[in-house]
């Protein structure tokens, strides 16, 4: 009986033991799910980096060109532009191997890439104190962002589902994702109404906005990836109406996104948009992705809190690395006659003369005159002219014209 009884004991232990065993090659291929995607992550922001600065370099050395366009005949504006092109299609690919909220925070990146490319091809001389003084910071929070990003790929969530039409399309339904888009439509609404209506053009209140429209547009970047990848693997997926209406989403969203941004860059520095900008777009995309992709689901409280300290430390490298910048200086139009030699005896008080900002920008523009050469047009000035001399006395050695309405 014993004998006949041990069979059925060994039948027993075996779907048991093919279960563990079939485990750890789910997780492990999990992993190498994340650190592909990761990879392609950190490979594209680091080709679109070096490709902005190549055509940053481009239009600096064409400055002073007077065809504004002269840097399309260029082969450094082109190759930066076939490198951006490279690095952002890595970036898409990214998404369709590792969870949201593992590759949106890798964007820390590309600015750890730009400070030292800034770094080793800067043009002034410094002395070796002077030289650490000026980039202690810089050096700080590279280090930082290096050792946010190991943490955000160590301990990444490892979530992974096929990209679907099916999945997709109940991950779009679901109450958790609808609470989240019904929260994020009644902020965003209530910020545009600010910045619209009530001119608070304040750079939070416009990242904001960047950042709310942001995690969509990552959102539905995942969707689209993952249904392409999925296609290739032999699943056809791009004859779902799904499929279009997250392209649609994508694009939308990314261009009103591109035009906020670009009101931002044009009121506030770029390094302030830079750091603060980071911070809100990737906590917004961690929230959508969490939400919508369930990236977190499962995980444990150690690999969470890690995660979240990895965000943290990116978050205060990128701060560093961008807050020792330098802030652009403010165009000053005016300039100051009484603080030019010689020119306080233009009036009896010294009184200094502004030019007429409605006509230009720049002062001791000559006047066109087709009845003598241009080199010998006199300066004009916006001021009625004086007697300097008594009647038939010697002319001043300079000369002062009237304006009407009609010039």
């Amino acid at each position: 009986m014993e004998g006949g009884n041990s069979p059925s004991l060994q039948l027993q232990q075996l779907p048991a033991t093919a279960a563990v065993s079939v485990q750890p090659h789910t997780d492990s291929f999990s992993y190498k799910e994340n650190l592909i995607g990761a990879l392609l992550a950190i490979f594209g922001h680091l080709v679109s980096s070096i490709a902005l600065n190549l055509q940053k370099y481009s239009h600096i050395r064409l400055a002073g060109s007077k065809d504004p366009r002269a840097y399309f005949r260029t082969k450094t504006w082109w190759s930066g532009f076939v490198l951006l092109l490279l690095g952002e299609l890595g970036v898409f690919c990214s998404y369709a191997f590792a969870p949201l909220s593992l590759i949106v925070p890798l964007s820390a990146v590309s600015v750890v890439a730009s400070a030292i490319i800034g770094i080793i091809f800067i043009k002034e001389k410094w002395k070796p104190k002077e030289f650490l003084r000026r980039y202690v910071l810089s050096f700080v929070g590279c280090g930082l962002a290096v050792v946010g990003t190991y943490l955000l790929v160590t301990f990444g969530p490892n979530s992974h589902e096929k990209m679907t039409a099916e999945n997709i399309t109940r991950h779009l339904v679901s109450w958790p994702f609808l609470l989240y888009m019904l929260v994020e439509i009644i902020v965003f609404c209530l910020l545009l109404y600010f910045y619209k209506e009530r001119n608070a053009n304040y750079v939070v209140i416009i990242l904001l906005l960047v950042a709310l429209l942001g995690s969509m547009t990552v959102v539905t970047v995942k969707a689209v990836a993952g249904m392409i990848l999925v296609s290739i693997q032999g699943t056809l997926q791009l004859d779902s109406p799904i499929f279009y209406i997250m392209l649609v989403c994508m694009a939308a969203t990314a261009i009103y996104q591109a035009t906020f941004l670009a009101q931002a860059s044009q009121l506030y520095d770029s390094a302030q948009i830079s750091s603060i900008g980071y911070i809100l777009s990737t906590t917004a995309a961690i929230s959508a992705g969490a939400t919508f992709y369930l990236d977190f689901m499962g995980e444990d409280v150690l690999h969470i809190c890690m995660f979240a300290l990895g965000c943290l430390i990116a978050f205060l490298g990128v701060f560093l690395i961008t807050r020792n910048r330098k802030k652009p200086v403010p165009f000053e139009p005016y300039i100051s006659m009484d603080a030019m030699p010689g020119m306080q005896n233009m009036h009896d008080k010294g009184i200094a003369v502004q030019p007429d900002l409605k006509a230009s920008f720049s002062y001791g523009a000559l006047e066109n005159n087709d009845s003598m050469p241009e080199i010998y047009t006199p300066a004009t000035l916006p001021i009625v002219q004086e007697q300097h001399g008594p009647k038939g006395g010697s002319a001043p050695p300079y000369r002062v014209l009237e304006h009407s309405k009609k010039e």
